[in-house]
């Protein structure tokens, strides 16, 4: 039996990655996220979502209550029409024309609410981070408790870009055109080096909404810690959590402002050090005395 979560969470993730590009921008030719204005690093906070629900994923074998509703060449539409099957409202999936005569499938708010509440048991990410089930069968919107910002460097970044070659190619075409050499070339972006951090927030209210239990926030903070060792490729370079700060209230509503909590963890460079290229180049600190009344600090890691 799942255990509720009583109180507010607001967390700190450090992580770092060396000779790696952590979240390529498809707009940008695949290169690095950087802040235009400060030359900061950034990573979303989608890419954090999809490396824990890889982490999930691997873990539970996509096998509910901890299955996956964001995952790759998922048909969404099919996952709400097997919860109206699962609640048993099939003779609501039939089509029905619109004034504008497009088809739309909108079941009655009782079976809407019965088919969120099925996803939400069954599906860790929906019950984590919510979702928009409202793209053909309707399965309404779900708030979730768990929230991550955009990740962002602690110092400026400069990305680097390497020409690469692969002695082979694609099409017979391209071979005949090259008369037997047989080469392709290509572009890689990495940073040599760059310490990221990231904020993340798990309201009880919302937890009790979707079902998101203590089990479920283990779960999530092991995620947080192991994500990247799961999740190797030459294209990331090496990619590490360096630290994991969870501050528990004791009530619902918290006992202190999150950002207040956040300025007690501090990650600054070493003296003399003006180009970091490890995390031994940072000088981490975290003030844990006389933290405010109903919060307690664990140090999952770091």
């Amino acid at each position: 039996m799942s255990t509720p979560i009583t109180g507010r969470l607001d967390f700190v993730l450090l992580f770092d990655v060396k000779d790696g590009n952590p979240n390529g921008d498809p707009d940008a030719g695949n290169m690095p996220r950087i802040d235009a204005e400060t030359g900061h690093g950034l990573m979303t906070d989608v890419a954090l979502k999809r490396k824990l629900r890889n982490f999930v994923q691997l873990v539970k074998g996509a096998q509910p209550p901890y299955d996956i509703y964001i995952k790759e060449k998922a048909v969404l539409e099919q996952t709400h029409r097997k919860a109206y099957e699962a609640i048993g409202a099939t003779d609501e999936l039939n089509d029905e024309g619109d004034a504008k005569g497009k088809k739309k499938r909108k079941g009655s708010a009782d079976s809407v609410d019965k088919a969120r509440a099925w996803i939400c048991q069954n599906f860790f990410d929906v019950r984590s981070f919510g979702a928009v089930m409202s793209t053909g069968v309707n399965c309404g919107q779900v708030r979730g408790p768990v929230q991550l910002t955009f990740a962002r460097s602690a110092d400026p970044i400069v990305a680097s870009e390497h020409a690469i070659t692969r002695m082979a190619v694609a099409t017979q075409a391209e071979a005949d055109k090259q008369e037997g050499d047989n080469r392709t070339m290509g572009r890689k972006h990495t940073v040599p080096y760059a310490l990221y951090r990231s904020h993340g927030f798990v309201s009880a209210f919302l937890a009790k909404q979707t079902g998101f239990s203590t089990e479920d926030l283990e779960l999530l903070l092991q995620g947080l810690e192991q994500m990247f060792e799961h999740d190797r490729s030459a294209a990331r370079g090496e990619m590490s959590t360096r630290g994991l700060f969870v501050f528990q209230h004791d009530s619902e509503l918290g006992n202190a402002h999150a950002h207040s909590l956040f300025e007690r963890v501090s990650v600054k460079l070493k003296p003399g050090v003006t180009a970091p290229r490890s995390f031994a180049d940072y000088e981490l600190s975290v003030d844990e005395a006389s933290l405010p009344a109903g919060v307690r600090l664990l140090r999952r890691l770091g």
